[in-house]
C-alpha cells in the first residue's frame, strides 16, 4: 500500500429499499415485488456485511408494543441466521398521512406529537436489533413556500426532536443525511455544513453526526468528497450513502462511479486516507435499479457499485500518495491532474 498503513477492511451495506420494483411517480411497478426473506438473503450473496433499515422495514408502525417485539425478533432471527447486522435504523416519517406538512416541524401540534412518538419507538425498536446508529432524513421538514412555517422555530423544532431521541436511549447516535430538496422544495437542513452546526447544539454532541449521501452533495451543488472531508475533520462522518448523480436534477440514485468516475474517485480518496472504516463503519450504498432492468438481473446495480468502490479503492491504494503530495507543494497541479488521469485510465 502506497501510504504504509496497513489496509482497511471495509465493511458493507444497503437498505432493502434498493431491491425494488421499479415504480416512479409517472408510471406503475415494472417488476415484481422480491420478497423480504429474498432480499435478507441477498445480502452474504452480494458480499454485503449489514442492512439498513426504516423502522417499518422491521416492523409495521402501527402495531402495539408487544406485537411490535414479536416482529422484531423474527426479523433479528432472520438476519442473525444470515450472519447480518444492522448497520442504521431510521424513522420512515414522511409516507404516514399526518406528516404532509412535515413531521417535526409541522404546524399541527397533533402531528408533531405523532412524529416524535414515533421517533422514540423507533429508538427502541433499533435497541431491539442492536443497533446504535440512528439516522434522521429530514424528508418533510421544510416548506413548499416560505411563508408556511417560522424558519427559526422549525430549527429549533428539529433540535429538540434531536434531542428527544438522544435523551430516549443514551446509547444512541443520531446522524442527520442532509438533502437540499425533494420532497420539499425548501429544506430546512439542506447541507451537511447544516446538519454538523445542528449536532452542535444538541444536548449531547458526542451522539450527534452525520450520514453523507453523494447524491445530494451533488443536488446541493456541492462536492461529495469535500463534504466528507469536512466531516471527517469535526470526527462526523459515521456513514455514506455512496451513489451517483447526473446533474442538479431529481435524486436518481445511480451506480456508484457511473457518471462521474473522478468524482467518484476522489470520495474513495477521502474515505481512505482519513481513515473510514477503521472503527468499523460501513460503506454504504443507496442505489436504484434502472426502470427496464428484468426482475433477474434487479440487484446488479448492487454488485456493480461494490465493483466500483472496490476498483476504485485498488487505484486509490496503488497511488504513489509521496508523490501526490510533493506535486501539491511544488503547486504543480496540471501533473498532478495527469497523474490521476493516469490512474484512472491505466496508464503509468
Amino acid at each position: 500500500m502506497a501510504n504504509g498503513a496497513s489496509p482497511t477492511q471495509y465493511r458493507f451495506s444497503f437498505g432493502p429499499w434498493n431491491i425494488s420494483t421499479g415504480a416512479d411517480p409517472f408510471g406503475p411497478p415494472a417488476r415484481k415485488e422480491i420478497d423480504f426473506a429474498r432480499k435478507i438473503k441477498a445480502y452474504k450473496e452480494l458480499g454485503f456485511d449489514a442492512v439498513q433499515m426504516h423502522d417499518d422495514d422491521i416492523v409495521s408502525a402501527d402495531l402495539d408494543w408487544t406485537a411490535t417485539l414479536k416482529g422484531v425478533a423474527q426479523v433479528k432471527s432472520m438476519l442473525d441466521s444470515e450472519g447480518l447486522f444492522v448497520e442504521i435504523v431510521a424513522p420512515r416519517l414522511w409516507e404516514d398521512p399526518r406528516t404532509v406538512d412535515g413531521g417535526f416541524t409541522s404546524n399541527s401540534a397533533s402531528d408533531r406529537k405523532y412524529a416524535l412518538d414515533r421517533a422514540k419507538r423507533t429508538v427502541d425498536i433499533a435497541r431491539e436489533v442492536g443497533c446504535r446508529n440512528y439516522v434522521l432524513w429530514l424528508a418533510r421538514e421544510g416548506s413548499y413556500i416560505r411563508e408556511a412555517k417560522d424558519a427559526k422555530t422549525a430549527v429549533g423544532r428539529i433540535v429538540d426532536a434531536w434531542n428527544t431521541i438522544l435523551e430516549h436511549d443514551p446509547d444512541i447516535r443520531v446522524m442527520g443525511e442532509a438533502k437540499p430538496n425533494e420532497p420539499m422544495d425548501q429544506a430546512y437542513l439542506p447541507t451537511v455544513g447544516h446538519m454538523i452546526g445542528i449536532a452542535y447544539k444538541t444536548v449531547d454532541p458526542s451522539r450527534s453526526g452525520v450520514l453523507i449521501e453523494s447524491a445530494h452533495s451533488i443536488l446541493a451543488g456541492l462536492d461529495p468528497a469535500d463534504d466528507m472531508a469536512y466531516a471527517l475533520y469535526h470526527n462526523k462522518l459515521w456513514s455514506v450513502h455512496l451513489n451517483d448523480q447526473n446533474g442538479l436534477k431529481y435524486d436518481q440514485d445511480k451506480v456508484f462511479g457511473s457518471v462521474d468516475l473522478r468524482r467518484a474517485f476522489d470520495q474513495v480518496l477521502t474515505l481512505e486516507t482519513n481513515g473510514f472504516g477503521r472503527d468499523g463503519e460501513c460503506v454504504g450504498l443507496d442505489v436504484k435499479a434502472m426502470r427496464t432492468t428484468s426482475v433477474e438481473d434487479s440487484m446488479q446495480h448492487l454488485s456493480n457499485s461494490k465493483t466500483m468502490f472496490l476498483r476504485l479503492l485498488e487505484i486509490v491504494r496503488e497511488l504513489d500518495l509521496k508523490h501526490v503530495e510533493e506535486l501539491r507543494e511544488a503547486r504543480q497541479y496540471e501533473q498532478l491532474e495527469m497523474l490521476i488521469l493516469n490512474a484512472l485510465t491505466g496508464r503509468k
